[in-house]
């Protein structure tokens, strides 16, 4: 007897999908229930038969379309909580933001950050691995608000109703992220739904969702398919339940959401234990959830792992933990400017890693910082309310920022949760995956890089990175002076490397180089002892009759520096984290400067585009730019408020708006010729240390890669403009095969030999690099366990050609026979 046909039919039916491990056992159930199953039992995905486009057009990989599927259960669970609280969720009184549900609903969440009370509320919102290992079925439980079985069409089945759209406090708005995922399960598509109302009233219900399979006829007749869902004579299958056991972790389920997502297409390199691999991804991509997530691998699939349940909570807790041994520094700036709209405000961090953990090499620190934070290849993550909407690659690192040595070494973080709505929503697509190509997604870049390009703490480390691999080669300069001299540079090729190159001219590396801070700076930086919470706060600025007072040229940025000894960390920790409050002060105090003709404005906001950073070693710096409402002549009076635990420390200054600073004349360019042209540094390596050169372990550890044997140089850049330094590896297989030709060379012919080697490698390396930047050639390759490509520079790729059979040629061509002659002799 047909188990439709049961007593316990539906019970039994419902246990027989949810048991099936993929797509393919799913099929089979179905197969051998075709009057469960017939045709009429099959309904359009939000009763639109072309959802085709709609479900499709969304998130473009597997891990993104997950995230969707997360977020909808967090939603779910501040929902019930606000239920439960006798609260309507669309009225007044409900919480206006995620970060105020939070506070109301889970007053004790900042537990959260110990592993035991984490652990116990990711119990909450798991992810659960099913089926086998290469085609992983992914169980998603949520102990949220649920849905009864009548509501199913217009929640769980709906697409594009809006049914999010009044309730501030969660992520979702147009009901249809969540159906992004089904593109990913299988080949057909197959997703299972099941809910019950968390007040335990009604039945639990459930229904498939799959891609349409057509038939000969529709695929004549058709030109695309649609995703439906199963129901019964019209309604939603449903049954009375207690409670079920699903094989969820340390709980039965009683009430909330489980969706089975069957055979999902994860990206390889999130295809082993999902309670570490897939863990990593989603980390990146929920930068900071509002909730703690569960992942639970089982002992059926992973005998021998010992930890197959581990809670995950965000990108930011990982980079940002006490104990981390990844991270060399982290810091903040936070920007209110009028790019973002009406008190629109971004807050931008970065993370820097250590060139060197553990014991480990540069290059094994480097592979092992990228399967750990760089699974998705994200660079710049754009996110709101904790979720990445978009991303750069480290593609904004190279040219925009021009700091190739950190292009492995930084995550930047843009939190967009407090820009104008308008502004935003005009970044993101509706998939919240990935950024739009628009004007305001391109006024953002370049702020962006405005702004972290001129980031002190930024250039501190970018320069003492590059030291690493500086080197005083005086000698091999004057060798390159000799033979660019007398290189036959017409008028093209002259154009061609400073135009593409921009190089400068070659300076005298003798000359003492100036150190900067003293012995006195150095003291009081060694005797700086930070607090976790601030005890004091002063402005740096002269007093006069009482009053503190700056002048900012109205267009111009003007920095003021604040005195203070909390740590570096205050206002981006996660756990009892400051604040830094820029407000206009109230005249009619005894702080009053000057009187303002004009009617004062209600927000600072209204008056200057402002950047707040980080403390660094006893400094917070503020920079003020007068916008387009201010006149020259106005007197601003300020207050900046450092918070602390019970009590606040505050400074009252006036900013007075003077005359625009005048424009700089532009130095005049001067007539180029060979002897003024300037060259990169070439910088000779072998294997131990040389005067005068570098060894192989110097170089690896500056270009957090392998130097050895099989290579022949590499070529570092600044952005993908300008070359500024080329190492040569003067103990290559290259070479050594190269000087082989002589049984026993003489010193002649040893020194021939090395300069041809140096010379053909290094300006091939030049004008290769200036004739791919000229002609505009962006170069990638595949990335390691994705289905996608990575930008990578002109350097690496030549580097890669050059350790092949490229430079053997290049060697036993004889092309550079006459030129080296001359230099020789």
């Amino acid at each position: 007897m047909d188990i439709f046909n049961q007593e316990v039919s539906l019970r039994k039916l419902f246990q027989a999908i949810y048991s099936s491990g993929t797509e393919d056992e799913l099929q089979q159930v179905i197969d051998k229930h075709p009057e469960a199953f017939k045709n009429e039992n099959w309904h359009p995905l939000g009763n639109n038969p072309s959802n085709y486009g709609v479900i499709e057009n969304q998130q473009s990989n597997p891990i993104a379309a997950l995230i969707e599927k997360l977020t909808n259960s967090i939603d779910a669970i501040l929902t019930k909580k606000c239920l439960e609280a006798d609260i309507n969720p669309k009225d007044e009184e409900a919480p206006r933001s995620m970060e105020e549900a939070l506070d109301q609903f889970f007053p004790d969440a900042s537990h959260w950050d110990l592993s035991s009370f984490r652990k116990a509320q990711s119990e909450s919102l798991q992810i659960i691995a099913d089926g086998p290992r290469k085609k992983s079925s992914l169980i998603i439980y949520d102990d949220g608000e649920g849905q009864h079985p009548k509501d199913f069409k217009d929640t769980f089945l709906s697409l594009l109703k809006g049914n999010k759209n009044e309730i501030h406090f969660v992520q979702g708005k147009y009901n249809m992220g969540g159906s992004g995922a089904i593109v990913f399960c299988g080949k057909k598509g197959y997703q299972l739904i099941g809910s019950r109302k968390f007040d335990k009233t009604g039945e639990f219900g459930f229904t498939l969702i799959r891609e349409h399979p057509l038939t000969k006829e529709e695929k004549i007749t058709k030109k695309n398919t649609w995703y439906e869902y199963f129901q019964i004579n019209g309604v939603i299958p449903s049954f009375e339940i207690e409670k079920l056991d699903l094989g969820l972790h340390n709980r039965w389920f009683e009430t909330g959401t489980v969706i089975k997502l069957y055979s999902y297409d994860l990206p390889s390199g999130s295809r082993s234990v999902i309670s570490r691999d897939l863990n990593q991804s989603i980390n990146e991509y929920l930068f900071q959830p509002a909730l703690p997530i569960l992942t639970v691998d089982t002992k059926e699939r992973y005998p021998d792992d010992r930890n197959l349940e581990r809670p995950l909570y965000g990108l930011k807790r990982r980079l940002e933990q006490d104990d981390s041994k990844y991270i060399e520094d982290y810091f903040s700036e936070t920007y209110s400017d009028e790019l973002f709209g009406d008190k629109g405000v971004a807050k931008v961090t970065c993370y820097i890693f250590k060139n060197k953990i553990d014991d480990k090499s540069a290059k094994e620190t480097k592979d092992t910082i990228r399967r750990e934070f760089f699974k998705n290849n994200m660079s710049v993550l754009f996110s709101v309310n904790g979720q990445v909407h978009g991303h750069y690659t480290s593609e904004f690192i190279v040219r925009s920022l021009q700091m190739n040595m950190l292009r492995h070494h930084l995550i930047i973080h843009v939190d967009c949760t407090n820009m104008d709505i308008d502004f935003r929503n005009k970044l993101f697509m509706a998939s919240r995956d990935r950024l739009k190509d628009g004007e305001e997604t391109r006024s953002l870049r370049e702020f962006l890089s405005k702004k972290l390009k001129a980031n002190e703490r930024l250039k501190e480390i970018f320069k003492r990175r590059k030291q690493i691999g500086s080197l005083d080669q005086t000698d091999t300069k004057e060798l390159l002076r000799s033979i660019t001299k007398d290189l036959p540079l017409n008028d093209e090729l002259r154009k061609l490397i400073s135009d593409t190159l921009k190089l400068d001219k070659i300076k005298d590396n003798n000359k003492p180089k100036h150190k900067t801070g003293d012995k006195k700076d150095k003291k009081e930086k060694e005797s700086f002892n930070p607090n976790r919470f601030p005890t004091n706060f002063k402005l740096k600025l002269p007093e006069k009759g009482g009053i503190k007072a700056v002048n900012i040229p109205r267009g111009s940025e003007k920095r003021i520096l604040f005195d203070t000894d909390v740590e570096n960390n205050y206002f981006d920790r996660v756990d009892e984290p400051g604040e830094l409050k820029i407000a206009l002060a109230q005249q009619g105090s005894k702080k009053d400067g000057p009187p303002n003709p004009k009617p004062e404005p209600n927000e600072v906001e209204e008056v200057f585009n402002i950047v707040t950073s980080s403390p660094k070693d006893g400094k917070i710096r503020i920079s003020l730019t007068p916008n387009r409402m201010v006149n020259v002549g106005d007197n601003i009076p300020l207050k900046v408020t450092l918070t602390g635990p019970g009590k606040d420390f505050e400074e009252i200054f006036w900013a007075k708006i003077t005359e625009p600073e005048k424009p700089k004349q532009p130095l005049k360019k001067k007539q180029i010729d060979n002897e003024d042209l300037g060259i990169p540094e070439l910088i000779t390596v072998y294997e131990n240390k040389r005067d005068g050169s570098l060894s192989w372990e110097e170089v690896a550890d500056f270009i957090s890669d392998d130097f050895n044997y099989y290579t022949v140089m590499y070529p570092q850049a600044k952005g993908e403009s300008e070359l500024e330094k080329v190492f040569i590896n003067m103990e290559s297989n290259v070479f050594k095969s190269f000087l082989s030709k002589y049984k026993n060379p003489n010193e002649h012919q040893f020194t021939y030999s090395e300069n041809k080697y140096k010379s053909a490698v290094y300006f091939h390396t030049l004008f290769l690099y200036a004739i791919t930047k000229k002609r505009g050639f962006e170069i990638s390759k595949p990335v390691d366990g994705m289905n996608s490509k990575e930008v990578i520079d002109i350097g690496e790729y030549l580097r890669d050609v050059f350790d092949h059979y490229y430079s053997t040629f290049l060697l036993n061509f004889g092309g550079m026979e006459e030129m080296m002659m001359g230099v020789v002799d």
